[in-house]
């Protein structure tokens, strides 16, 4: 057994490509190996800015001998037919064997492979993995780039190190071989340097000035970041993708801290760590406070004589990024939110729905109505309107042009800065959350109110265009939208009716996908909303939340088996129920067969009738039972006491579990048999008042 050591170096590797490449660089080796049938065992994967880096553990000396079979022509086939069998898998006529399959004799080609030495493998699997390598981007290089044929990496490949053991795996690809030879750090090594094999490598390139091992590198920049900000009283703004991203743009990382000037803190913290992390890719820093500091943590790729001119040459680079934000922060602010926002008439929102001026037309209209109406309560409708028409009015900005990020909240910067209310400044600034799952939901009445209106116009607007989402695509991020108003919505108890068709089923699919998250059983979902007829998220939540509580008593489960008995036996007998569901035996309430509907309605609502002949002591309880529960459940849902529905349920679990115990259903009697199933129906409707009891999982 050896363990085999693959490096690929080249020009530099964009750090955002390097996790996918690691992956990639795994799967295609297994792939490789496994069709060759060698067997692979722990493998680790590495990347820095200039190569990728494999060692697979323990590989076999040669692989095992295999036979292959494969099925030919049956017995008395053209002779045609059975010698182009015998030229495909390379055998002949008396190499072949005669076997009998379903009744008749067909030939088999039967071929013993011997096994191969997996130094051989390698070589040929190398520059397969190379040539099929998934980058997101590559290119092609040098004389050779002429042709489409020329290999294409991601940047041109230098070099190829493959050693099985302490033997080289000779091969080449585009006119790149193989050897035993790399390069250290670019500007702390000159020359090659030779490795022994798998278990030299780390530690030779380590005596370079190189960390192969990016993990390692990442850890080195998370704790010397951290120490150098706490060296000088601070606290370093953890970022763990700017970590990430700093240990692919190194092979020897040492964080530095440095100053800026205290002057530009007159600049929102936002901006200047956006600056910072995007293009510097430094981290920043707060003070005792939390407030943003004139710190920052760059991360040099070299081991500095004198640490302080890299620190200077850092800090003069984000000085002048810095300044720039500066000028884009002062520039905007000279021009109010109101006139950056008649801008916006010359942006198209979309063909079909005119210009984002246009969208602020009926966001503002929409964002009014949801506060005169109470349905946000508290938000002051003028501040609402005033505040949907300024949200987008940052999207013009130098700022915003910049760093699209900072939309929203550059406008609540803006606003503030002019006088405006902080209602409306903090609408402004918060007006797309929540924006993903984690982000925060907002809760002030005016926030609230903007919010909904923006995500419930591009809902309603792309709905009646027909441009809705269709499996995984949602160009105009319309799930994301609906999760937003759900979320909005419960966590503020908004009363908040979506009536429209395909736009309630969306809201349903979406509800049933967070609550699903949320560890609501998808069955429970689904028997509330099997009933219909709900557009209120608020309560319709509250009574699966209720019912998810009550199908986890023992009452619950023994009264969901009951249900499905009843109605097991009312499928088999083909039963449809009466309309209102009362047996008429004769000796009902008089004013049961009456015309009037008025008196009809009366009847219906005094529940099952008792029948005309003398009733079994339990199917006497049982309807006892359900003339008190149905009325108690519809009342109590009537008025969104769930639980109390829940409960009113509850009570019948006792007599329907003795109506079958004691009671024939299917009695010879004909009046009797059609009572109870009538019984059993109204059962069935009882429980529907508050779930369809069918949805639901034993």
């Amino acid at each position: 057994m050896s363990d085999f050591l693959l490096e690929l170096l080249c020009e530099e590797i964009p750090a955002r490509m390097q996790a996918g490449a690691r992956a990639d660089l795994e799967r295609l080796f297994r792939a490789e190996m496994d069709g060759a049938g060698v067997e692979t065992g722990a493998i680790t994967v590495w990347s820095t800015p200039r190569r990728l880096a494999l060692i697979a553990a323990d590989l076999p000396e040669q692989t095992e001998a295999v036979s292959e079979e494969a099925k030919g022509p049956p017995e008395g086939a053209p002779d045609a037919a059975i010698d182009g069998f015998c030229k495909k898998n390379g055998v002949t006529r008396d190499q072949l064997e005669l076997r009998e399959v379903k009744g008749r004799n067909t030939w088999f080609a039967v071929r013993n492979v011997p096994g191969r030495k997996v130094a051989d493998v390698l070589a040929e699997a190398i520059p397969a993995i190379i040539r099929a390598f998934p980058w997101p981007k590559s290119m092609r290089w040098g004389k050779a780039s002429i042709s489409t044929e020329s290999l294409r990496w991601v940047r041109p490949l230098q070099g190829i190190v493959a050693i099985l053991g302490e033997d080289l795996v000779p091969c080449e690809v585009g006119g790149v071989a193989s050897g035993f030879a790399t390069v250290g750090h670019r500007f702390h090594h000159s020359g090659e340097v030779t490795i022994g094999g798998a278990s030299d490598y780390a530690e030779k390139l380590r005596a370079c000035h190189v960390i192969v091992d990016h993990a390692e590198r990442q850890d080195i920049i998370r704790t010397k970041a951290k120490e150098a900000a706490e060296a000088v009283g601070l606290t370093l703004v953890e970022d763990e993708g700017l970590v990430i991203e700093n240990a692919g743009l190194t092979e020897w990382p040492e964080p530095l801290l440095g100053r800026f000037d205290e002057a530009f803190l007159d600049v929102p913290p936002e901006v200047i760590q956006l600056t910072a992390r995007v293009n510097q890719k430094y981290f920043v820093c707060e003070d005792c406070a939390g407030n943003l500091a004139n710190a920052f943590v760059c991360t040099a790729n070299i081991r500095a004589s004198d640490p302080a001119v890299v620190v200077d040459g850092n800090r003069k680079v984000l000085a002048a990024r810095l300044s720039d934000a500066r000028f884009f922060w002062d520039t905007d602010r000279k021009v109010p939110l109101e006139q950056q926002a008649r801008k916006l008439e010359r942006i198209t929102f979309h063909e079909k729905l005119g210009t984002v001026a246009d969208k602020v037309e009926r966001v503002a209209t929409l964002a009014r109505w949801l506060a005169e109406e109470g349905i946000v309560p508290g938000a002051d409708p003028a501040l609402a309107e005033q505040a949907a028409r300024l949200a987008k009015a940052d999207l013009v900005t130098e700022m915003v042009g910049e760093f699209p990020e900072l939309q929203g909240l550059m406008g609540g910067y803006y606003a503030r800065a002019e006088g405006l209310p902080d209602a409306v400044s903090d609408a402004i600034r918060d007006h797309y959350k929540p924006v993903g799952q984690g982000d925060d939901v907002p809760t002030a009445p005016v926030t609230v109110t903007v919010s909904l209106a923006d995500k419930l116009d591009n809902l309603r607007s792309f709905f009646a265009i027909d441009e809705k989402p269709t499996g995984s695509k949602d160009p105009f991020a319309l799930r994301r939208a609906a999760l937003g108003v759900i979320r909005t919505v419960t966590r503020n108890g908004l009363r908040l009716s979506i009536a429209e068709g395909d736009l309630l089923d969306f809201f349903a699919d979406r509800l049933k996908v967070q609550q699903r998250e949320a560890g609501v059983r998808h069955d429970l979902i689904d028997a509330v909303f099997a009933l219909g007829g709900e557009d209120d998220l608020v309560r319709l939540l509250a009574r699966v939340h209720a019912l998810q509580s009550f199908m986890e008593s023992e009452d619950g489960a023994n009264l969901l088996a009951g249900y499905k008995r009843a109605a097991n036996i009312l499928k088999k007998e083909g039963y449809e129920g009466s309309g209102n569901r009362i047996a008429r035996t004769g000796e009902e309430d008089p004013l049961a067969l009456v015309d009037d509907p008025e008196l009809g309605s009366i009847v219906a609502q005094r529940g099952h009738v008792r029948p005309d002949y003398d009733t079994e002591p339990a199917e006497s309880a049982l309807i006892e039972a359900l003339n008190r529960a149905e009325p108690a459940a519809s009342s109590a849902i009537a008025d969104e006491r769930f639980e109390e529905a829940m409960a009113a349920l509850a009570s019948l679990r006792g007599p329907i579990d003795a109506f079958f115990d004691n009671v024939t259903v299917n009695d010879p009697d004909p009046a009797k048999r059609e009572a109870r199933l009538a019984l059993l129906d109204h059962f069935r409707a009882a429980v529907h008042k508050v779930a369809d009891f069918a949805r639901i999982e034993s």
